[in-house]
Parts: C-alpha cells; structure tokens; sequence
C-alpha cells in the first residue's frame, strides 16, 4: 500500500497536532472525551491524537498520543493513510493504521477521557456525538483506501 504521505511536502510545514483512525478489520478505536466546560467537543467520541511537543513531525506525535492514551506502541509501517487538513488557520494531520483485531486485547486506556470504544466505521460515520469533522476525515480516508 502506497504511504505517499510520508514524502510529501506538507510533512515538513508547521502543524498544531494529529489524529489517528486506528482500524481493524471491523472496527475503529474511539475515546470519549472528559465532560468539561473548559474543552473543545466535552462529552464526543474522537480518535486517538492531540497537540504537537517540541520539534516532532506528524507521525511522530501521532504515534506518541497514540502510546499515551491507548498504551499502543504503533509504528510508522502501521501507518497507511494520511492527509494534513486546515482547521481554524492551523494545520492538522489526520492518519489511518491498519491493525489486528487482537491488538484491541492490548489496549491501556489512559488518564485523558472518560474511556474507549470500538464503532464499525458505518456507526462512526453516523454517531451523533462523533466530532463532526472526524467523520467527513475518515469518510474521504475510507472512500480513498
């Protein structure tokens, strides 16, 4: 599978954080965010990311957000999909791993959120509490895959 992304130019320009669609044959990873006055989407299902950390690349914070809140040491290989998305005048990386159902049994939830699920991708496409913008991501990323 091509990972064109890894070379394109977009790589090396500033970005704000990253999400990851971790997939599996039948399923995407979600985490319900904390229920706070005091975040962005309180109380919604969102994927695996977050903010940048010093001079990282998109990949790198992806996979470290990943470690951090699911316990999941992912690698770059894992990696299938990816595109950098404007939000708010700040740029966005958005990626897509392809993984085994069994490493679902791996998973240590963090301390970030309220707790995790897994959705078929037809239940994250339509979830009323799913971030809005991360159902149309993930639509074009399954729609190009």
């Amino acid at each position: 599978m091509s990972r064109s992304y890894a070379t394109a130019p977009e790589m090396n320009m500033p970005f704000h954080g990253a999400k990851l669609a971790l997939l599996t044959e039948r399923h995407v990873v979600t985490l319900l965010r904390d229920d706070r006055s005091d975040i962005d989407h309180a109380a919604r299902w969102d994927l695996p990311g977050g903010g940048r950390e010093g001079t990282e690349d998109p990949l790198e914070c992806v996979l470290r957000e990943t470690r951090e809140e699911l316990g999941l040491a992912l690698l770059t290989r894992d990696v299938v999909w990816g595109r950098r998305f404007e939000r708010r005048g700040l740029g966005f990386w958005f990626f897509a791993a392809n993984v085994d159902d069994d490493l679902l049994r791996d998973i240590r939830f963090g301390d970030e959120g309220q707790g995790w699920a897994v959705m078929t991708p037809k239940q994250f496409l339509h979830h009323p509490k799913v971030i809005a913008h991360f159902q149309d991501r993930l639509r074009l990323c399954l729609d190009e895959l």
